[in-house]
């Protein structure tokens, strides 16, 4: 399996945004995105995950093998550390959460609600929350913001355990992750389409 993109054009707000983006990522491997703020990374993150219909062009992968995981943490304040975990794990389906507590150490935290984590706590549940999707192909759009240097070493190893498992990555990230010959790198300059300038307030949502 594998995710094709071929001459892939997407927009937010009206506005064209890239154009022409063609790419495939096998399973196993990563593909990191690169470009200045306000290209459209998250926009086509987006668009790959199936949360918004691409402008032109075509993006071959069942909505049901991708998940999502942007600047929200994706996590309920008023729930439990264990709470939030099982609720996922109900909606995705499976079974366990203790491999994606154990990866980001979140077993001491269990019993503490969302609203009283840290930044750096939240980014760390909401990233485990993709360990309990089964999801093959995860669109990461920018996943170490908040995280401390332990936090992202946790990350890219639970990367790199998902590449091995047969999974894949398309991250928005300027981090490396040491995930060596198994991840490509693509500019996204080189995509750009000709657009109005924006605003900075208007560049982080693209």
């Amino acid at each position: 399996m594998s995710l094709q993109v071929s001459n892939l054009s997407v927009s937010r707000g009206g506005r064209t945004l890239l154009e022409g983006v063609t790419f495939d990522v096998d399973t196993g491997h990563a593909l990191i995105l690169r470009g200045p703020n306000g290209l459209g990374k998250t926009t086509l993150l987006r668009t790959l995950a199936g949360l918004q219909k691409p402008e032109a062009g075509t993006v071959h992968l069942p909505e049901e093998d991708a998940v999502y995981a942007g600047h929200l943490d994706g996590i309920k304040a008023t729930l439990t550390v264990r709470e939030n975990l099982m609720f996922w794990a109900r909606v995705f389906g499976t079974q366990s959460i203790d491999r994606a507590l154990r990866t980001f150490d979140l077993s001491d935290l269990l019993d503490r609600s969302g609203g009283m984590l840290s930044a750096g706590q939240k980014r760390r549940l909401g990233l485990a929350r993709l360990m309990v999707t089964g999801r093959k192909f995860w669109m990461l759009d920018e996943p170490t913001v908040s995280l401390d240097q332990a936090s992202v070493a946790q990350f890219a190893d639970m990367i790199r355990a998902h590449l091995a498992s047969g999974g894949s990555a398309i991250m928005a990230t300027h981090i490396d992750l040491g995930l060596g010959a198994d991840v490509r790198v693509l500019d996204l300059s080189a995509f750009r389409a000709t657009t109005p300038k924006l605003h900075a307030s208007e560049e982080a949502f693209l």
